[in-house]
């Protein structure tokens, strides 16, 4: 099985990556704030949503090569664990990925001493044990997380509970190879030699992938800007859609991408 695209809107086209966990339906407020500007390709990962069914295996290249193979040519967004993916892709074929913006994405998720900045080893360590035996109740940990801070938190979780649900459970299994994605991938290399210019947007709340972080990678680039969403958490696309869809259709439009 392919991978699931939903096309949505008109004009010039952009492509969307959710993050662990979600599906394409997470962009549904972005695209309709965004859908009268750009043709949105919102791709259900592999073992995801409508995707769940898909050969395609959870990891870093399969994943980049299949979504190249089943979008147009186009700037690219990914969204934590689908910012990882798109920022390989871009690495893969520059060409075809011309602007790439990062939603609460680095190119390495897991702290090292060289980038402390990352989610804490011991943390992200809970999230694999607890996966093992209680998978429900890992993927509402982590979605707590995402809501952490804000203050609708309690309405925002279930939010994202509905969300993340919403096309049927991701299995255990692509759950663990997620995991595992983001605890192994570490993309700085590519950044040194990426060409196309990138937009990095942080929550300032966020306790998934903190904005230092992100500040940190765009260091990387000359053709990088970063900048954060006061009172956004982990998803800003959820809780500040106008200032998300704003930011993103000015970076494109200067990009002319």
């Amino acid at each position: 099985m392919s991978l699931h695209v939903e096309v949505i809107g008109s004009g010039p086209p952009l492509v969307l990556l959710h993050g662990w966990a979600m599906h394409g339906g997470v962009f549904k407020l972005l695209a309709d704030a965004m859908g009268g500007q750009r043709t949105l390709y919102l791709v259900d990962l592999p073992g995801h949503g409508h995707s769940r069914d898909s050969a395609v295996p959870l990891e870093l290249d399969a994943c980049a090569r299949a979504v190249l193979d089943a979008v147009p040519t186009a700037p690219w967004c990914g969204w934590s664990m689908g910012g990882a993916i798109a920022l390989h892709a871009a690495h893969l074929a520059p060409q075809r990925i011309p602007a790439l913006a990062m939603i609460a994405a680095t190119p390495r998720f897991v702290a090292a001493e060289d980038w402390p900045d990352g989610m804490p080893v011991e943390a992200f360590a809970k999230f694999e044990t607890g996966l093992a035996s209680d998978w429900r109740g890992t993927v509402d940990r982590f979605l707590a997380l995402e809501a952490f801070g804000l203050e609708d938190a309690r309405e925002r979780m279930r939010q994202l509970r509905t969300l993340a649900m919403e096309r049927g459970a991701p299995s255990p299994r692509v759950l663990a190879e997620g995991l595992r994605l983001l605890e192994t991938t570490d993309l700085r290399p590519a950044l040194s030699t990426m060409t196309a210019p990138s937009l990095w947007m942080a929550g300032r709340r966020d306790r998934v992938v903190s904005p230092q972080a992100m500040q940190a990678a765009a260091a990387f680039s000359t053709r990088a800007r970063f900048m954060q969403i006061a009172g956004a958490g982990h998803a800003p696309f959820l809780t500040h859609v106008d200032a998300v869809a704003s930011v993103l259709s000015d970076f494109l439009e200067n990009t002319q991408a």
